[in-house]
This record gives structure tokens, sequence and C-alpha cells, in this order.
């Protein structure tokens, strides 16, 4: 079942401050954007699309020697999450089944988890809408199948993603995970330096 994956990496990173946004963040060898790449690159996932915004130059060029697709989105000032979430939509294969949506600040991000959102969505036969769960929280990346992307594309600014999960509730299949890094992100210098320094 043919995958996209969308990383919405257009943001303008306010809460993180400094000179460098979060994806530009140093992580390990590399940065934070290269390091969620090549984990769905590890997965399996052979359709990549990075949406850039913020310093696009300068994430295209992170990102030139990995299997990616980089679209931009000219309204990611204004537009939150959602807009590049759309923007990732509208440039995806219309034939694919299904568009996992993952955090471009999340490098904690594992390629164990990432198969069985994969697997939980193929067994559905492309219809669920496939979250991970830990501790009985929702966390990311979400598996979104083909059926709702014309919904979530037609969402109006000021909008969230959460409107089309919660609208759709009943479709959703949840993978129970054993490792709390679906619920790991970075918004602050404080989140960021412990999650370097591994206890986050």
């Amino acid at each position: 079942m043919k995958i996209t994956a969308i990383v919405p990496a257009a943001g303008l990173s306010s809460r993180m401050g400094g000179p460098l946004p979060k994806p530009l963040l140093p992580w390990g060898a590399s940065t934070v954007i290269e390091t969620v790449v090549s984990t769905l690159l590890a997965a399996g996932i052979t359709d990549l699309i990075v949406v850039t915004g913020h310093r696009r130059a300068a994430i295209a060029a992170a990102l030139a020697g990995y299997a990616v697709r980089c679209v931009h989105n000219p309204t990611y000032a204004s537009g939150e999450m959602l807009s590049s979430i759309q923007a990732g939509l509208a440039a995806a294969h219309p034939a694919n089944a299904g568009a996992l949506l993952a955090l471009a600040d999340q490098p904690q991000m594992q390629v164990t988890v990432v198969r069985q959102l994969l697997h939980a969505f193929e067994a559905s036969d492309g219809q669920a809408l496939v979250i991970p769960s830990h501790a009985l929280h929702r966390g990311h990346p979400i598996l979104l199948p083909r059926w709702l992307w014309n919904e979530v594309l037609a969402l109006p600014a000021g909008a969230t993603l959460r409107t089309v999960i919660q609208d759709h509730a009943a479709t959703i299949h949840y993978v129970e995970v054993s490792t709390p890094t679906v619920l790991a992100d970075l918004d602050t210098p404080e989140q960021y330096a412990e999650a370097v320094s591994g206890t986050r």
C-alpha cells in the first residue's frame, strides 16, 4: 500500500527562540529534521514530502542528500500547522492510500513505531485513521486514510486537524505502543536540552 509521509517543517519556532528553527537544531551527528527524515525512510517510506516555509532554503539544503520532496507553504507565517498539512496533501500523489503526518520536531520517533502504524493501516485495507497511543494518550505520527484527505483540505483557516479526528472518532484504530516517544516533541529550549541529554 503506497503511503506518502508529510513532515510540516515550515513554522517560525517562536517558542524555541534562538538563531536556528527547530528542524535545524543539532541532533546527534546531524539535525532534527534529518533524523526525522532518516527514520521515515528507514521504516520503508518511499514518498516523503517536507513542507517548508521559514528558512526554507536552509532546510532544503540540509535535506539535499535525502530522497525527499520539499514543498513550500507560502502562508506558513499565518496559517499554523494545518496550512502545511494541506500543502503536503495537495502535493501528495492522489492514488496513494494514506498520508503519514509526522512532526518535524519529533526526532525521538522510532522506526518500529512507524512500521506498527503502517501494518495496522494495511490490516484495515487503508480505511482506518491510525493513531499511536501511550498510557491512554494520543501521539504522533498519525496515518490519515485517503478518503479523509479532501475533508482536511477543505478545513478553513483557523481550524485544526483535531476537528476531523473528532468527527471520525469511530474510524480510529489506536496502536498501543510501549514507548513515550510518540508523545515527545521539542517546543522550548528546556525541552530540547532535556531531550538531548536523554532525560526527556
